[in-house]
């Protein structure tokens, strides 16, 4: 989200997210550790609950829970929206989790939510996204947003010859990650003067307004030669789009993540480039980081995980399949 991002493929996911309890003998009915009923039990609120990246991340918390033995309930945003996260979080604190792992929809807005289940005890573990106040979060597990904005203006740069127009599509203002990309892409581009690099447009994570934009920008700037999506939907926006107007392989694309309607554009030749990050370390890494907060162990404050430029030349290699996001566990 990414961003995330995304209002599609709830039915992906409403087999595999939906709200789980994985209990272990030894904590059923009971406590657990000293902090109450709820000090061994996890809760996990993702971005938006039918994105790919979600759901892989999802699948990957689960097992690593079930592998520890501890309970973890699953929910998330049917869209990527501070309205409909906020009572999801307040539902939670009114639980006591021992720990919450958190993809938040807004660096800001969530904040004074996110505060007050803190300061309750439960120890929250930022995932994904993250928000401004440092105060928050006794970890915050994430890719380089910005070093994959740099990585997709390289890529793009290069496809396009280092000449023409680019512009940025993305989510909306104020969501960490992809704020972060577009710095990146921004900054990155700056070492291509013979680019010129378009205002950003926001298509507040609907794709239909995604292939609007890249319609209207094709009619504004004949010579536009590439595009930076900045998440899932605003990739399926934007081949949508670019389809429509006779443009597919002939306008550039480079998108983040690899969900598999990516990977069969990018077979196809819709999409070029592909920045995949992995989500399901940052679901593992979440689990463990919050276990390790709960036992008063120690805790990694920040982890970066790897991230990987898919095309369709290294797309079969084992190495980079592995960063492929799944639709379901």
């Amino acid at each position: 989200m990414r961003p995330t991002s995304r209002t599609r493929r709830s039915t992906a996911f409403a087999g595999c997210c939906a709200v789980l309890a994985l209990t272990a003998a030894t904590t059923a009915g009971c406590g657990g550790d000293s902090g109450g009923s709820g000090s061994k039990s996890l809760d996990l609120i993702t971005g938006v609950k039918s994105d790919p990246f979600y759901i892989t991340m999802t699948c990957a918390a689960q097992q690593e829970a079930k592998k520890r033995g501890v309970k973890l309930t699953v929910n998330g945003s049917a869209q990527w929206d501070v309205a409909v996260q906020r009572p999801i979080i307040d539902s939670v604190a009114a639980t006591h989790p021992g720990g919450l792992l958190i993809s938040p929809v807004d660096t800001a807005a969530l904040t004074p939510s996110l505060q007050q289940i803190q300061n309750a005890g439960t120890k929250v573990v930022l995932v994904d996204t993250e928000v401004t106040d440092t105060s928050i979060g006794v970890s915050r597990i994430s890719s380089d947003n910005e070093a994959g904005g740099r990585t997709a203006a390289k890529s793009l740069a290069q496809l396009m010859g280092d000449k023409g127009s680019a512009i940025v599509i993305s989510v909306k203002p104020g969501v960490s990650t992809t704020d972060a990309r577009i710095k990146g892409f921004t900054e990155e581009m700056k070492a291509h003067p013979g680019i010129t690099l378009l205002p950003v447009l926001y298509d507040n994570d609907l794709p239909a307004t995604a292939a609007s934009q890249i319609q209207s920008t094709l009619a504004a700037h004949p010579d536009l030669g590439g595009v930076f999506a900045g998440n899932t939907n605003t990739a399926q926006g934007i081949a949508t789009g670019l389809q429509a107007a006779g443009k597919q392989g002939k306008v550039k694309v480079a998108a983040f993540d690899a969900e598999p309607d990516e990977i069969t554009a990018l077979t196809n030749g819709t999409l070029d480039v592909l920045v995949a990050q992995d989500p399901g370390a940052i679901g593992r890494q979440g689990v463990d980081q919050a276990l390790a907060a709960i036992d008063k162990k120690k805790v990694t404050a920040r982890i970066g995980t790897d991230m990987v430029a898919i095309t369709k030349a290294n797309m079969d290699q084992p190495d980079i399949k592995k960063f492929f996001y799944q639709a379901a566990c």
